[in-house]
């Protein structure tokens, strides 16, 4: 490689993070370079400082860390020892970065286009005008609904899975030099997932982007990546191109993360027709404001099972969730809890009927306050529901944290702030646990998780469901989690139910056609696999518009 195609190079990266008064290691001397045009992909569990050194790839760190050592060299400049001024001028303009949580990035107070128009007009790359047309042009090519429309919304008005796709159109409007991914599909359904990574690839391949994805989803780093550096822990464990990787990984721990998914629960018996559903959505239907969103929806969820709730982004697959729990009473329709009718709004529930249904949000950046403590966080329901205080409290809160395979004394006293995006998401399964509940909506529970982690919590609430007979509804665009834990699947679209039964019989053909169009849209381990999939289905320019009519 020449040096002109050098576009960055990181040489021996040592990072810190403050804890009281102590500096402990959290990246631990990685070397890696990045030429132009070329994709690099970071794998490693939860906490393995694959954002901590997307974010030193820019000169960045959290609050409370440091660069204690190593260089991070961005087309000549010293990005490590560079002024404010220096960093201003690149960041927005020749590197840009993609959040893993789209939600709590945006300003809830701006248009999404005055938002994406903001970094263009600043670095005179583009008039207002000018960044306004090319944002609509953007929106149109990442699939969102009418493209120029949807700019004028605020973020709260869109569904996650929309608003991760204008970040990452905000983060192509100057055509960087390099982006950092940071979980740029976490939030995507798999059939708008195929398209986000379609125009990802062509805007690397026709502007000889170079970009960083940090993933924990190995398919999809696969389809994305030119090589792939494999951390655990803060250190390195192997790099090798894409094929090398996949074909022959050399490292025992990354042989593991090839074997994940194991995990997958047998089909459960049929529920006998005389039994009570534990929970009943019976046509309900839906708005927000004037806008409709949810059809006349009906199914039932029953004792010790588990319902996949699945569907694309924009579905309908939370807004039935939060008719369940009262947060958005239904137009019509009626909500049961064991055979009776639950009111509508949760501020009529009693106590006892808020406590047995709970939610694991999909966001936990934004689901968690942030000035509050683990402890605290979990410690509110434990003392609101159970009347726990003290040391009763403490105890509850401890276990609970050693449920989710968290260590309570490191832990306890650690802000949200101080965690991983798989360790917050982990912390908003133990506080709904924290109830004791009968009932739990799991809102994407793993979609933050690296895949080992992930089969851990699904085991883990595979195994609190047998043990306590809990109900999950699983609302979730990742099907391996389907076929891992779920006994029947409801496939949602356009705020109306295509089609629902058992999970064998949902996985086994035929199927209807649009369950039929999410299961082939799942990503496979191989590095051909996305291309092949376009061919197929009559795409033959990767970013061409057409992906939006598949």
């Amino acid at each position: 490689m020449s040096d002109s195609d050098l576009l960055l190079k990181v040489r021996d990266l040592q990072i810190e993070g403050r804890s009281d008064e102590t500096w402990n290691p959290i990246i631990n001397g990685a070397s890696f370079d990045l030429k132009k045009g070329e994709v690099l992909g970071l794998i490693g569990e939860s906490g393995a400082g694959k954002s901590t050194m997307g974010l030193a790839a820019m000169g960045f760190t959290r609050d409370g860390c440091r660069i204690s050592a190593g260089t991070v060299e961005f087309d000549g400049v010293d990005l490590v020892n560079a002024s404010a001024a220096v960093k201003r001028g690149l960041l927005g303009k020749r590197i840009a970065y993609v959040a893993q949580s789209a939600a709590a990035s945006f300003n809830p107070a701006h248009r999404l286009i005055d938002q994406h128009s903001e970094a263009p007009t600043q670095h005179n790359v583009m008039s207002k005008a000018e960044s306004e047309a090319d944002g609509r042009e953007l929106y149109e090519k990442l699939r969102l609904p009418n493209p120029d429309e949807i700019g004028f919304r605020y973020p709260h008005q869109v569904s996650g899975g929309q608003l991760q796709r204008a970040m990452t159109a905000m983060a192509m409007a100057c055509r960087p030099d390099l982006i950092i991914f940071d979980e740029p599909t976490t939030a995507l359904d798999v059939t708008t997932q195929i398209e986000v990574l379609a125009s990802i690839r062509e805007i690397v391949e026709e502007f000889d982007t170079a970009a960083i994805y940090i993933t924990h989803d190995l398919a999809v780093v696969a389809q994305m990546a030119d090589k792939i550096k494999v951390m655990l822990k803060g250190d390195e464990v192997e790099e090798a191109d894409t094929r090398t990787m996949l074909s022959d990984p050399q490292e025992e721990y990354t042989k593991s993360l090839w074997a994940v998914r194991s995990f997958q629960r047998p089909q459960k018996p049929a529920v006998q027709t005389s039994a009570t559903p534990i929970i009943s959505v019976q046509n309900v239907t839906a708005a927000y404001g004037k806008i409709p969103v949810l059809h006349d929806v009906s199914f039932d969820m029953h004792e010790g099972r588990t319902v996949a709730v699945v569907g694309e982004s924009g579905s309908g697959k939370s807004t039935v969730a939060r008719c369940i729990t009262g947060l958005l009473p239904p137009k019509s329709g009626h909500i049961e809890y064991n055979g009776e009718a639950l009111p509508l709004d949760y501020r009529k529930r009693s106590k006892m009927q808020l406590r047995q249904t709970q939610m694991i949000y999909q966001m936990a950046d934004t689901a968690l306050n942030p000035r509050k403590t683990i402890g605290e966080l979990i410690g509110r329901p434990v003392q609101f529901y159970m009347g726990l205080t003290g040391k009763a409290k403490r105890r509850r809160v401890d276990h609970l944290l050693e449920e989710i395979e968290l260590e309570p004394d490191t832990y306890y006293s650690r802000l949200p702030s101080e965690l991983s995006g798989g360790q917050k998401q982990r912390i908003g399964i133990a506080r709904a646990l924290a109830a004791e509940p009968k009932f739990i909506i799991c809102d994407e529970v793993t979609s933050a998780l690296d895949q080992l982690v992930a089969e851990g919590i699904l085991r883990l609430l595979a195994k609190l469901q047998d043990e306590l007979g809990l109900s999950y509804m699983f609302i979730t665009h990742d099907l391996a989690t389907v076929k891992s834990i779920a006994d029947e699947v409801v496939v949602m679209k356009e705020g109306k139910v295509i089609e629902q039964g058992p999970k064998d019989e949902m996985f086994t053909p035929p199927h209807h056609a649009y369950t039929d169009l999410l299961l082939s849209s799942v990503p496979e381990m191989d590095p051909d696999w996305l291309t092949n999939l376009l061919n197929e289905r009559g795409v033959d320019n990767i970013g061409d518009a057409a992906i939006g009519k598949m």
